[in-house]
């Protein structure tokens, strides 16, 4: 299990370079707009690529974000639960989670079929939508990967 635990931060890893690339590229051509807009010059598609590149970011970094656990917590409730009880807490909401983002990932595979068959695009750039609903979607089941792994850390008493 622990070569498993091994590859799936290994993915998420990459997943999240993945990310901060697409947040740079988002930050240059933002500044680059402003700047060119200044002369008049605004490059055309920019909403567009911004917008593709904020669901990369979002959908990319996740899950890296909860292999660290790098989200807020508010679990000054959960702390005064003695160990056994927040253990049990704590497999619930990963099983929920995992449910959650299986299902996800699922409905965003369908969307992305949905998209590639209408040939939907972008009005500007003419870039089709489906390979971010299908990465967004990899991503959601990478997601159900960490929650397994967050399973396995709980049941075997090496979480938190």
């Amino acid at each position: 299990m622990k070569g498993f635990l091994s590859v799936v931060r290994g993915v998420c890893t990459f997943l999240n370079v993945i990310a901060g690339i697409s947040l740079t590229f988002l930050m240059l051509l933002t500044i680059m707009d402003v700047a060119l807009r200044f002369f008049k010059m605004p490059i055309p598609g920019t909403y567009e690529m911004v917008a593709y590149s904020g669901a990369i970011v979002i959908g990319f970094s996740l899950p890296l974000t909860s292999w660290l656990r790098g989200h807020i917590f508010v679990d000054f409730l959960v702390l005064s639960f003695s160990k056994k009880v927040r253990h049990i807490f704590n497999l619930t909401t990963r099983c929920v989670v995992f449910a959650l983002f299986l299902l996800i990932g699922w409905n965003l595979m369908k969307y992305g079929v949905d998209l590639f068959r209408s040939g939907e695009v972008t009005p500007t750039l003419r870039l089709p939508f489906y390979p971010i609903a299908y990465g967004v979607g990899v991503c959601c089941f990478v997601e159900c990967l960490v929650m397994v792994g967050d399973i396995y850390k709980i049941l075997g008493g090496e979480y938190e």
